[in-house]
């Protein structure tokens, strides 16, 4: 009988050290859980930018917005002669010829003769896509481009008028029956040129939300 309590308690002191390290080894296990559940550093977070290390995609946030068109009729503080006289100028400033059988002085009415923008079969389809909405079932080998400026003045009373800018804008093609002049819609960027630098004309200074020009 002592003999086996013998044994029991000898069995049981050597197994005490083993109990004592697998009790130790959970224990680290729990605090290395613990410690890596308990960190906090910031995480990339990839496309979230608000929060976090990662940059991710900001869809063009922070990006020079487009400068909208002018108003076209613009209302021009200015008398009419003196606008008259400035868009005259205006036309030879850029190389642009007044149509003087076209156009009207008398009632407010200049035309231009067509003017040539580009040319070039390099660079006309880009420039063309610029200044005319080319539709895409219209993909030819431009070879020029140019438009026609009309611009009418008219007034309100003695220190205002209302002045319009239109262009007629034309791509043109060679091909073995010869040249072919195509006339397209314009996308409004020739007539709005045309505004600024005459509303910086008559008033001395750039339009509202407009850069000066160099």
């Amino acid at each position: 009988m002592f003999r086996i309590i013998g044994c029991l308690l000898v069995l049981m002191v050597c197994s005490l050290p083993a109990f004592a390290q697998a009790a130790k080894g959970v224990d680290k296990q729990n605090e290395r859980v613990r410690d890596s559940g308990s960190d906090r550093t910031p995480g990339n977070n990839g496309g979230k930018t608000d929060t976090g290390a990662g940059r991710g995609f900001d869809f063009g946030k922070g990006r020079t917005p487009e400068t909208p068109p002018l108003p076209n009729p613009y209302r021009l503080v200015g008398r009419r002669d003196v606008i008259i006289n400035a868009v005259q100028d205006l036309l030879r400033d850029r190389k642009m010829v007044l149509d003087e059988v076209a156009s009207k002085l008398g009632d407010g009415i200049i035309v231009s003769q067509p003017f040539t923008f580009t040319k070039g079969a390099v660079v006309s389809e880009a420039e063309l896509s610029r200044y005319a909405d080319v539709p895409l079932s219209a993909a030819r080998a431009w070879t020029r481009g140019r438009y026609t400026l009309t611009v009418e003045i008219q007034p309100i009373d003695g220190s205002t008028a209302n002045v319009v800018v239109n262009a007629k804008v034309e791509g043109r093609t060679d091909g073995a029956t010869g040249a072919e002049w195509t006339t397209l819609r314009s996308s409004g960027l020739a007539e709005d040129e045309f505004l600024e630098g005459l509303i910086t004309a008559v008033t001395g200074s750039t339009p509202p939300g407009r850069v000066p020009q160099p």
